[in-house]
């Protein structure tokens, strides 16, 4: 080769040049493989336990199996609250590719609104858990699950499973003792314990279902399978099954509910029923109510609005939060208090010349009866409702005596153990003048005080506490729905109501029978003809305040400026079975003429022949 070309391409030196390069491609090429290997061996030796525990999470799932909530009874075992079986529409979002479409898909299949389509779209996101299906829709019908099933392949992640869901056989009429159950909502998600709500839709919303959700509710089980990459269950490993929730028994009775609430329907009422011996509250109504199970399906917005712009307040527990100014209903307490006082005797006498006046005022506190009732006792004054009298008694006691007594029987205060949303009252006093009013208190004030009205305020479950107690003679019962819990102990009950005579008890008692038994008794045609003896009291609850000259043209009165009508009262006056209180909000006449008769209806209906010989063998010799 000539020198020439020796200068051009030298074999030598390209061969060299090669073998460098090729050594070099092979120290990297081992290098990688050294760093692949370690890195292998780190995983597969060192990170071994992890990885592992990864894959299985991946190849292995566990579900959550939702508990049967608990049922609820009356006293009789009467089901309140069932569980119906129901299909619903639920969906996965981490196996549906699209879940925008996906339910556009179903809305159109079933032919739903825009609205509704918004609506699923929320609630697909409302999921607490990966892999943890989202309800859609519920209590399907035979043709939309027809229709899902016949287009399943164009709605991944989309399933109809089978549930239980609540159903309240008595409808309205236990509404609102009873409450229902709704979907759980974002703000219920806030709150609640997740784990302890997985693959449950549903949480009690308001009353029983509500107060006792931990105890209805029951213990979430699961089952752990084996899934593929697609999230599809393969096989089942283990199963733990789920604690249904525990079955309340109450001391409701279903058929005086029923036939309260029908009483007093058409009307806008509450009433109370315990039985004095243990407490337990018999009846719970507040008309008018609504039907609870339109909440546990797909509650459409336009009829939950309807029921909440209802200008009868169906939604609206009068029993329980309705607070009104007792009235007449309140005096056998006022008249307890001025014997145990000593401020007036048993056979006490004044002249009710149809007003009071306080000394040096020339105000006039007017009785009902704008000529008065002559030569009054307590015992009359109580019978025929005397305001004159009690004008009289209210200023010898005075405010502060007044509110400490009445608290003792349970005004102002939430006595009842278990119902919901219960309110408290108002009882009035000097100390919750100067807060509210910054104002001292006024004599004036005190005589209203003394016939129910002015500032006093109660709830219908408040003064059939009150009468309960007074049925006891000062033996204190805390109300209570719940009838598994009657043998637990209670440190808070407040002390038996104790007075120096045993005989004012008879003197009032004796006073309240004869209202419904007596000559001039304001409810003498409602006890007229019983088989027991009632001990009750009417009463009239003033909606708006007159001056003392003024009078009234009722049928001039708009409806809901009408007075309210209430009766409180127990029987057999003997040995209480039942006691109660009522009002009808607004009535056309007042409590003598509207509330004692519907009193005596569910009277009647509680005691009836079987119950009343039954207590007449119990109590023989």
């Amino acid at each position: 080769m000539s020198e020439f070309h020796r200068q051009i391409k030298d074999p030598e030196k390209e061969k060299q040049i090669f073998l460098f390069r090729a050594r070099l491609l092979l120290f990297f090429v081992l290098l990688i493989l050294a760093g692949l290997v370690s890195r292998m061996a780190y995983l597969q030796l060192w990170q071994y336990d992890v990885h592992a525990s990864r894959s299985e999470r991946n190849r292995i799932s566990v579900e959550a199996i939702p508990p049967t909530r608990g049922l609820i009874y009356d006293r009789e075992g009467r089901l309140l609250a069932d569980n119906l079986p129901s299909y619903s529409l639920t969906l996965t979002r981490e196996l549906a590719d699209n879940v925008p479409l996906v339910i556009r898909r179903v809305c159109f299949f079933l032919d739903l609104d825009a609205a509704c389509e918004e609506q699923l779209q929320e609630r697909s996101r409302q999921r607490r858990r990966p892999f943890e299906p989202a309800l859609l829709l519920d209590q399907l019908t035979e043709e939309q699950i027809a229709i899902l099933s016949v287009n399943r392949h164009l709605l991944p992640g989309v399933e109809v499973a089978a549930q239980l869901l609540r159903d309240y056989p008595y409808g309205a009429a236990l509404s609102h003792a009873l409450g229902y159950v709704g979907r759980i909502s974002e703000e219920d998600q806030a709150r609640i314990d997740r784990r302890a709500y997985s693959g449950t839709h549903y949480i009690g919303k308001t009353g029983l279902e509500r107060f006792y959700e931990e105890r209805l509710l029951g213990e979430v089980g699961f089952r752990r399978v084996e899934t593929n990459a697609r999230g599809r269950v393969i096989r089942l490993l283990e199963s733990e099954p789920p604690r249904p929730g525990e079955d309340l028994h109450l001391h409701l009775d279903a058929e005086l509910q029923a036939f309260a609430y029908e009483a007093l329907a058409g009307q806008r009422a509450a009433l109370v029923a315990i039985e004095p011996a243990t407490g337990g509250i018999l009846a719970l109504v507040s008309s008018p109510g609504y039907d609870p199970n339109v909440f546990i399906g797909s509650l459409d917005s336009t009829a939950f609005h309807e029921l909440r712009r209802d200008p009868q307040q169906p939604l609206f527990d009068r029993a329980a939060r309705g607070r009104y100014a007792p009235g007449s209903t309140i005096k056998p307490f006022i008249g307890l208090l001025g014997l145990q006082e000593d401020v007036i005797q048993m056979d006490t006498v004044i002249h009710d010349p149809g007003f009071y006046q306080l000394p040096n005022d020339d105000r006039r506190y007017r009785n009902w009866r704008r000529w008065g009732h002559g030569e009054v006792d307590l015992r009359r004054s109580i019978e025929v409702s005397n305001n004159t009298f009690f004008y009289h008694l209210a200023f010898l006691l005075g405010i502060d005596r007044i509110d400490l007594a009445m608290r003792e029987f349970g005004f102002g205060q939430v006595m009842a153990r278990d119902v919901q949303g219960a309110r408290a009252g108002l009882m009035p006093n000097r100390e919750w003048k100067r807060q509210v009013h910054r104002q001292p208190w006024f004599p004036g004030e005190t005589l209203s005080t003394g016939i129910g009205q002015g500032y006093w305020l109660t709830t219908p479950l408040q003064l059939a506490t009150a009468t309960a107690v007074l049925a006891n003679r000062g033996q204190w019962v805390r109300p209570h729905l719940l009838m598994n819990d009657d043998d637990l102990p209670d440190p808070d009950l407040p002390a038996p109501i104790s007075v120096q005579h045993e005989a004012y008890w008879d003197y009032i008692i004796g006073s309240m029978e004869d209202v419904m038994h007596g000559r001039e008794g304001t409810a003498r045609f409602a006890g007229a003809g019983a088989r027991y003896r009632i001990a009750g009291k009417t009463g009239t609850s003033q909606v708006f305040g007159l001056s003392q000259e003024e009078t009234h043209d009722r049928d001039a009165i708009p409806e809901h400026l009408r007075d309210h009508a209430l009766f409180m009262g127990f029987a057999p006056a003997d040995r209480p079975q039942i006691a109660l209180a009522l009002i009808v909000e607004n009535a056309e006449g007042g409590g003598s003429r509207i509330a004692a008769p519907l009193a005596r209806q569910i009277f009647d209906a509680y005691l009836t022949p079987e119950r009343l010989a039954q207590l007449e063998a119990d109590h023989a010799p």
